[in-house]
């Protein structure tokens, strides 16, 4: 089994995506033998892998290097009790018991600071506050987003302003972070071909010509294969 560095995962804990991403990569067999305990549930294995990913992203947060353990063994039971957790739930909307808890946490923080500051507290000020890390802090605000309607008027006096227009600045970083892994797994699933000409065109930013030259095929031929790959993967993203 690929084990993480120590650099890697310091990097990861740094906010470094690329490290982060290298990781969940690395360790995503790790993840795939979890989610196949729960096989046969009324959960798709892509959206149950998604939810191991947060879990193992949590455990990379929080692994110290002085531990005397290996970061993959570390992980197994943050990875485990995600999916267990987002299982187990039975409200309308699947959120995990930890993240509802936190959710509450941070809505009484921000009234309190309304109320204290006279402005919005802003999610990394959260993050310091509660000593947790700023993804955690958004994947808890947009629990609470999922659970009110977005579409709801935020203040009357407002004029109609809705909750949406007041949160649309809020960036989830973990999903946009699984959305990035999900399309370099898909990538790397390709045949050996149409992945070289995907990683030339869109990583090593060659023309068609430039791939059709190293392929020995015609850049027509690069612009048909390319335009099929592209639509396999989009199909399978929307899947």
């Amino acid at each position: 089994m690929y084990e993480n560095t120590i650099d890697e995962i310091l990097k990861a804990q740094n906010k470094d995506d690329e490290a982060m991403t290298n990781i969940i990569q690395n360790n995503s067999g790790l993840i795939w033998s979890i989610v196949k305990r729960f096989s046969g549930r009324n959960y798709s294995n892509e959206e149950l892998y998604q939810i191991g990913c947060i879990g193992l992203i949590k455990a990379v947060q929080r692994f110290d290097t002085k531990f005397e353990v290996k970061m993959s063994t570390y992980a197994v039971p943050y990875i485990l009790g995600e999916i267990k957790r987002f299982i187990r739930d039975d409200g309308p909307i699947k959120v995990s018991r930890s993240i509802k808890e936190l959710a509450i946490k941070i809505n009484h923080l921000k009234q309190e600071y309304l109320k204290k500051e006279g402005r919005e507290i802003s999610i990394i000020e959260i993050a310091k506050i509660l000593k947790i890390s700023k993804e955690e802090v958004a994947i808890a605000i947009d629990s609470l987003n999922q659970i009110e309607s977005i579409d709801e008027e935020a203040y009357k006096e407002d004029g109609g302003e809705t909750k949406e227009s007041k949160i649309s600045n809020n960036k989830d970083e973990t999903n946009a972070l699984i959305n990035k892994i999900t399309v370099n797994q898909l990538i790397e699933n390709l045949e050996e071909r149409d992945k070289k000409i995907i990683l030339l065109r869109y990583y090593n930013e060659k023309t068609q010509s430039e791939v059709a030259k190293i392929l020995g095929i015609t850049q027509v031929q690069v612009s048909r294969l390319e335009k099929k790959i592209l639509m396999r993967l989009r199909s399978k993203i929307e899947a």
